[in-house]
């Protein structure tokens, strides 16, 4: 059987396949709790700490333009060396590895530019590890349980983004006391540097590499999806036309304090909404094991769909609590589901490519994503770009279930 795309399903003893998850997915979402609590302990602080070194507004919004723009271009670059080396735990290692490095780094900031330089290599990092990651998550675990691989490691990604907000807070609680904000935000930086190291320690003790079956012929990179089937290529155009209606979650907390949530909530309301997304994450991304994955990403952009709509039409701010609960739900069901398909239709050989793919063309029409539904606030206010992101989901729905590349695949329909 082919996997390059042909999805023929081929019967199994369900009482022999396995029921537990490999020790490699268990690592490397350790490694990411880790890496997410010292990334969390960090990214809410960075606006507050650019301004108090003298940055203004618009210089924040390029570091984080340079940010996600660099990450989301070598996604693909990372992609494609992890398949031509046919190794996946060394880019991993240095992805991780730089990121890290950017902890002490950014501690040690004393201008905007500085933190700018810093921002972009922890960027790089990102970057570099995420598409492998992926990779090697697919190559350690069976193909039944791909669906809850995934969802485990966002399970675990998201708690530390509910734990890294936590103890910044706790800690600037303690260091404010005695410290200007200069000198507690440096503190607290260097305190992230010890989840860092953790996830490095675990990552380099703890998940081995397994190397992917490739017979193919390695040559130079080549900007083409060829080797791709066409369910592959159908599925990216709709996960794009998807993705140009999910602007950035800003937008959300911007609603909501529209609505009369107060400032100081916003940091629990974003924390509320990582909890959901940590604790929907495995059953919701399990569930596409049993039942496909077109049922639980319909459903989950379904879920997305009707969310917008309340932000379109809420009039209160507990109506917000709500729909940023509901919000996590959404996560919860695509995100694992989502990279299980991607399993699911790429060869092994080029399994890493596929994430690569993947992560720069989802963070590619994130940018015009955000600037559309931006534009439409200023012109026409809040209700019609929250409608707008509806109905690109809507759309993207109905090309899932009436495309041809779609149809007639047990992968869509659920396993026997």
């Amino acid at each position: 059987m082919e996997n390059s795309g042909n999805l023929t399903q081929i019967k199994t003893d369900t009482s022999k396949q396995p029921t537990r998850l490999p020790g490699n997915v268990i690592a490397l979402g350790v490694v990411s709790f880790f890496t997410d609590v010292s990334t969390e302990i960090v990214y809410p602080l960075l606006p507050l700490f650019l301004t108090a070194l003298g940055a203004g507004p618009a210089f924040i919004g390029l570091v984080e333009g340079v940010a996600e723009a660099t990450a989301s271009l070598l996604k693909l670059v990372a992609g494609w060396l992890s398949d031509q080396l046919g190794r996946r735990k060394g880019v991993v290692l240095f992805g991780y590895g730089l990121s890290s490095l950017t902890r002490p780094a950014m501690a040690l900031a004393g201008a905007p530019w500085q933190v700018l330089a810093v921002r972009f290599v922890d960027r790089v990092g990102k970057g570099f590890r995420g598409a492998p990651r992926d990779a090697l998550i697919a190559d350690s675990t069976a193909p039944v349980l791909w669906g809850r691989a995934f969802g485990f490691h966002r399970a675990l990604d998201h708690a530390g983004a509910v734990v890294g907000p936590l103890v910044a807070f706790l800690l600037l609680q303690i260091f404010f006391q005695s410290a200007s904000s200069l000198e507690a935000f440096r503190t607290v930086f260097w305190a992230a540097t010890i989840p860092a190291g953790l996830a490095m320690l675990v990552l380099f003790l703890a998940v081995r590499e397994i190397k992917p079956p490739s017979d193919r012929r390695r040559g130079p990179p080549r900007l083409t999806l060829k080797p791709f089937s066409l369910t592959f290529r159908s599925f990216l155009l709709v996960l794009v036309i998807f993705t140009l209606g999910n602007s950035s979650d800003a937008f959300l907390l911007l609603r909501a304090s529209d609505l009369g949530v107060a400032p100081a909530w916003i940091p629990i309301l974003w924390m509320v909404l990582h909890l959901v997304k940590s604790v929907s994450s495995m059953p919701g991304s399990g569930w596409s094991d049993r039942v496909g994955r077109q049922t639980t990403i319909l459903f989950g952009w379904t879920v997305y769909a009707l969310i917008y709509i309340g932000f379109a039409m809420a009039w209160a701010s507990w109506q917000i609590w709500a729909l940023f609960g509901l919000y996590g739900i959404y996560f919860g069901l695509t995100e694992g589901s989502e990279r299980a398909f991607i399993a699911d239709l790429a060869p092994s050989e080029l399994r890493s490519t596929a994430y690569g793919v993947h992560g720069f063309s989802v963070g590619l029409a994130a940018l015009p994503a955000s600037l559309s539904i931006g534009f439409l606030w200023n012109q026409f206010g809040p209700r019609v770009a929250f409608l707008f992101g509806s109905a690109l989901a809507l759309l993207a729905i109905v090309m899932l279930i009436t495309l041809p590349a779609f149809r007639g695949s047990p992968k869509m329909a659920g396993r026997d």
